[in-house]
């Protein structure tokens, strides 16, 4: 009886913590195509990373611009990460997971946002509260 109840708490810490994970989007395994999730915030601009500064964190390998780039990672990564993990936050208010480019970005509330492309960006950014309240809702199921 012991070890029944022993199991079924492993399970249930189990199943919990594979709900908190996050998926985030690659390419070969790099988050963001390569791009430095921190200098969004810091440098206000895409960067690309560069093979002399990464780090593997969610089951994706990220790339930095910058030791520095990389600290500040390393000690806060959902800070810098972007929602969504890292698909098309329009896409994710349709419902649906999409690619990125990441030169299609908006940062809101301290929030880096990727789009799939320029153009879907202004549509985006059109409307950004409402999909923004609309992709958080669906980013439950859509990350499952």
């Amino acid at each position: 009886m012991k070890s029944l109840l022993i199991a079924a708490l492993a399970l249930v810490f189990s199943a919990g913590a594979y709900a908190q994970k996050n998926q985030f989007n690659s390419t070969g395994g790099v988050a963001i195509k390569g791009y430095d999730p921190v200098a969004y915030f810091t440098q206000h601009k895409a960067v690309e990373g560069n093979g002399s500064f990464i780090y593997d964190w969610s089951g994706s390998t990220w790339k930095f611009s910058s030791q520095a780039s990389l600290d500040s990672f390393k000690a806060a990564p959902e800070k810098y990460a972007p929602q969504y993990g890292g698909y098309c936050a329009y896409g994710c208010s349709r419902g649906y997971k999409a690619p990125t480019d990441p030169n299609a970005w908006t940062i809101v509330d301290n929030k880096l946002y990727l789009n799939y492309n320029l153009k879907v960006k202004e549509i985006w950014s059109g409307d950004m509260a409402n999909l923004i309240t609309i992709a958080d809702s669906n980013w439950i199921t859509l990350n499952k």
